[in-house]
């Protein structure tokens, strides 16, 4: 079993979320996207790790945990507004046990809801004491887990590149965060929407990153042509390494037509008892305007293209989970097998998902994982799952290439964040940019509310790129929120813009930011410089 593997498999989660706080409002729809992944996906992450660790299960996973969701775990008021949501949920179980007593099959999941929630209670406010990053940064400490970084506000890099400051900030803004995290340097990044384009790696070398990840085209069209194609990392000119995804194991998992999370015997997702059970019953648990809401209490299996569905059996979904795991190990082991012989040296696959698929959109998808670990582990000697980082120590020497303009979106380019729907945003953005270097500039020896009002000033600027805005606009969901969130921190950066130009800071105005837009305490505006 110690023999040296044919090959190895890099699995990458990327889990990211927007920056959604709103101390203004006590209750706030948009919240719930936070709230739903810690139960749905964080947690059961968590668990999963806990449980390998504890069965002494050797495993290696990478994960990428963005500036913007490592703030919001880190945060008091949306941990107690966690909790809140989780105690209400809590409450729907009990009742829902009560009022499906004569219904056997929904009874069950009843019971399975209660539990489910009752543990999340558990491991987010007893085990690990409200905050996740502990969790997460033990499982890295251990050495199974590497944990790697994003742009600050996964700001789409690419369409930056005109203000190289802005890029830079991008990245060194994300280092400094990761560092008051977890307590040492990344050595990987995930480029925001897997966007490069040549050029931006000598600013991943200024920050030290020793790796990346780019879509398989990046790879394959590098300049010189990879001898390996996507199987093996190339070295970009200015020195980190570049990955290139899978293409057949990525769609394996993720595409709901040919993949696993299509089968019939796995949760429903648009079926929610949110929606389906009496308005009255169900008020105290939905928006606190009336409108109905998905709350995570879900009873029906995907059953087929129908609109009867029928009851959803976790022990089934459970058995499918397992043989799908099966079926996914033993497909990597002809494909690393074959590669192998190919190639005449060890290749490495990557297969990079965005995080919240294993959960909150595939229900299973933690229990697939948890299987997929333990079989890769125990059950076969083919491959190994191995870190990039890990990779790259023990095969130092790769090609030198430049990886071509790429992205994961649509087409694989810039379409996605740049189109009909969402191109008046640049307009602002790159103007912004602009002004924030030459009001760093300006004011290079600043201190006291001065220096206060800058750090601000970086802070509106680093929240109005994220991609997440664009993206979006882009697919038609929430769309008055993004363009309200775009416009908002772009009004406030013009403002107090405008006050350090005046030298008329109004405090007061400043301290409200502050509030609303807390990420980045430690923010270093001079990357603008």
């Amino acid at each position: 079993m110690h023999s040296e593997p044919q090959g190895y498999l890099s699995l990458i989660l990327h889990a990211h979320l927007p920056f959604v706080r709103h101390p203004e409002y006590e209750n706030f729809l948009e919240e719930d996207w936070l709230y739903e992944a810690i139960t749905e996906t964080y947690i059961p992450l968590i668990n999963m790790m806990d449980g390998l660790i504890d069965d002494g299960i050797d495993f290696r996973l990478t994960m990428s945990m963005t500036p913007p969701l490592c703030a919001m775990l880190l945060d008091p008021l949306l941990q107690g507004r966690y909790l809140r949501e989780l105690e209400r949920l809590i409450e729907l179980s009990h009742k829902e046990i009560e009022r499906t007593k004569n219904n056997a099959e929904f009874h069950e999941l009843a019971w399975f809801y209660k539990n489910m929630l009752e543990n999340c209670r558990y491991v987010f406010a007893d085990k690990y004491g409200r905050n996740l990053i502990t969790a997460f940064k033990k499982f890295q400490d251990a050495g199974k887990l590497e944990i790697i970084t994003c742009g600050a506000t996964h700001g789409y890099l690419p369409l930056m590149m005109d203000y190289p400051e802005a890029v830079r900030a991008q990245i060194l803004v994300a280092r400094d965060h990761y560092r008051e995290c977890f307590g040492r340097d990344p050595r990987g990044i995930w480029l925001p929407e897997c966007a490069f384009v040549p050029g931006l790696d000598k600013f991943l070398q200024e920050a030290e990153i020793r790796w990346f990840t780019v879509d398989s085209h990046g790879v394959l069209f590098a300049e010189p042509r990879p001898a390996y194609g996507i199987f093996a990392p190339i070295f970009t000119p200015s020195g980190p390494a570049a990955f290139g995804r899978d293409v057949e194991s990525s769609k394996q998992v993720w595409s709901a037509e040919e993949g696993y999370p299509g089968d019939v015997n796995y949760r429903e997702f648009y079926r929610d008892v949110g929606f389906d059970l009496d308005y009255d019953y169900i008020r105290p648990y939905i928006q606190p305007n009336g409108q109905r809401k998905f709350v995570g209490l879900k009873y029906y299996k995907i059953t087929g293209k129908t609109p009867q569905k029928q009851a959803y059996r976790p022990q089934v979904a459970r058995e499918i989970a397992a043989s799908h795991a099966g079926n996914f190990v033993f497909n990597r082991q002809q494909q690393i097998e074959h590669l192998r012989g190919v190639m005449g040296r060890p290749p490495i696959v990557l297969a990079p998902y965005d995080a919240e698929l294993y959960g909150h959109w595939w229900f299973e998808g933690p229990q697939f994982l948890n299987f997929f670990l333990r079989k890769t582990a125990c059950d076969q000697n083919v491959f190994k799952t191995i870190t990039p980082s890990e990779y790259l120590a023990k095969y130092p020497t790769q090609q030198i290439a430049t990886p071509s303009a790429s992205s994961w979106g649509d087409k694989g380019y810039w379409e996605v964040w740049l189109g009909p729907t969402n191109d008046w945003i640049y307009t602002h953005l790159h103007r912004a940019a602009e002004r924030m270097i030459s009001i760093a500039r300006a004011n290079a020896n600043a201190y006291g509310l001065t220096d206060r009002a800058l750090k601000q000033a970086a802070r509106e600027l680093l929240l109005a790129q994220s991609s997440d805005w664009a993206f979006i606009m882009k697919m038609g969901t929430m769309v008055p929120y993004a363009v309200k969130r775009t416009k908002d921190h772009l009004l406030r950066f013009n403002r107090i813009c405008d006050e350090i130009e005046r030298n008329q800071i109004d405090e007061a105005f400043l301290g409200n930011c502050e509030w609303r837009d807390n990420i980045f305490p430690n923010v270093n505006w001079r990357y603008y410089l």
